[in-house]
């Protein structure tokens, strides 16, 4: 039974999510702010949290820094907040989807499901086979079906590769050009969106309608397996 933590401070959503999660089987427990949060976190350690930003002691940002000091436990955010800066701000502290106010049900539980698939995965796999294509990080090669080499530039290989090895995690802008390009580059969104699309170009089979390199705009990007 995996094990939810929901922390939100408006009744009416605790008390939907406590009777779907539960009729699902996920086990639940519930904080309204920040500080019951950390310590309900510590005293049954959750296997996915969904987090409101919008909490009455302090914000939600800083439960998420302060989760992410000791539990790689998924983290889903579930806010009113539209605000880009708002969304970016989280995924860049530790969150792994951001889901906006108000929402479907249905929506909500894919989600879920999709962040707790990724952290399912062993941390070390070594190969990924997407569709007709495989992935070896090991020997940092990309091949088809036919076992022809797709032939990546560095630079394309490790955008890749960090998007590989986090399988179903919303990735911000800033975090990807962090990663790949280093410090400095957290602005250089036309890089992204080139390497990305040439990404696409070799790996999707209609770069037009992406299935596993996609993109959430205004948010990042990220991997499906």
């Amino acid at each position: 039974m995996t094990r939810v933590l929901v922390v939100d401070d408006e009744p009416q959503i605790v008390r939907a999510l406590q009777i779907n999660l539960k009729a699902r089987g996920y086990e639940v427990h519930l904080a309204g702010t920040g500080t019951s949060a950390l310590k309900v976190a510590a005293q049954h350690p959750p296997e996915l949290v969904i987090l409101d930003l919008g909490l009455p002691d302090f914000d939600g940002v800083d439960v998420i820094r302060g989760l992410r000091g000791w539990t790689d436990a998924p983290i889903l955010v579930l806010s009113g907040r539209t605000d880009q800066t708002d969304k970016v701000e989280a995924l860049d502290a530790g969150a792994d989807d951001y889901v906006t106010k108000p929402f479907g049900i249905d929506e909500l539980l894919a989600r879920m499901r999709a962040v707790l698939r990724r952290s399912n995965l062993a941390p070390e796999q070594p190969i990924v086979t997407v569709g007709g294509i495989t992935v070896d990080l090991a020997a940092k090669r990309v091949t088809l079906d036919d076992g022809e080499d797709v032939r990546l530039t560095p630079t394309e290989w490790h955008l890749l590769e960090v998007l590989v090895r986090n399988p179903g995690k919303l990735m911000s802008q800033r975090q990807l050009l962090t990663e790949v390009w280093g410090p400095g580059y957290e602005t250089a969104g036309g890089n992204l969106r080139f390497y990305m699309g040439q990404l696409r170009r070799k790996l999707e089979p209609d770069p037009a309608r992406p299935k596993h390199l996609l993109t959430e705009p205004g948010m990042g990007y990220r991997f499906e397996p």
